[in-house]
């Protein structure tokens, strides 16, 4: 974390302050992991950090707001999945890997900070403008990128000019985020983890090139 960190009265934390904070948002962090996010109490993270409730809103208004901080986290960490298709090549089998570190650099991504993905999903469907916000941060980072490809694929004629880039990598891009988001749903269907990688990357490689991958 950069920068000054600063109370909810805007005073500026020192270093145990500053340690205390994180410990609160560590705290709330595994507790989303294992609690629906409506149930999570302040002073039940203030518990488990071994702290108090006026010591949990020094730092932050109410558990929503210590949530968002969370989740802006996230989405920095979520703007280097651009890194996965930014500049990489989908010719030949360049085009098929990149189609590979595409898909598991998502799916990664998305069981990393499930939890806390979940709740930003909701809060998004809900209207919440806050968490649509960071949602679309993490998803331009790559829809920016794929768009991008398609048009320098579609600038060397090797994909038709009536297809629109950014339909198309939108599409691509929110096919990811169901998908990475329903991963334990696929084993109910008998689908397993080894399966599901290659089949979701063909799909994508089809979508950027139009054409079946060389592996």
């Amino acid at each position: 974390m950069t920068g000054q960190v600063r109370t909810v009265d805007g005073r500026v934390a020192g270093r145990r302050g500053q340690a205390t904070r994180q410990k609160l948002l560590d705290c709330l962090g595994e507790m989303l992991s294992s609690s629906p996010y409506r149930d999570v109490k302040v002073i039940d993270v203030a518990r488990k950090a071994g702290t108090s409730p006026a010591t949990f809103y020094q730092y932050f208004p109410d558990v929503e707001g210590a949530v968002l901080e969370i989740a802006e986290e996230m989405a920095k960490e979520g703007a280097g999945l651009t890194e996965l298709v930014s500049g990489r090549s989908w010719v030949g089998k360049a085009g098929w890997q990149t189609s590979e570190d595409l898909v598991e650099g998502f799916l990664d991504f998305w069981r990393k900070h499930d939890a806390i993905l979940r709740v930003v999903d909701l809060g998004a469907a809900e209207g919440d403008k806050r968490f649509y916000k960071i949602r679309m941060k993490i998803l331009n980072s790559v829809t920016n990128s794929l768009t991008d490809a398609v048009k320098e694929l579609q600038s060397k004629g090797k994909v038709d000019k009536d297809i629109s880039p950014a339909a198309m990598a939108g599409s691509l891009v929110a096919m990811l985020a169901s998908v990475a988001g329903h991963q334990k749903g696929f084993q109910t269907w008998g689908v397993k983890q080894a399966e599901l990688k290659p089949n979701l990357a063909l799909l994508v490689h089809l979508g950027i090139t139009g054409k079946k991958p060389t592996k």
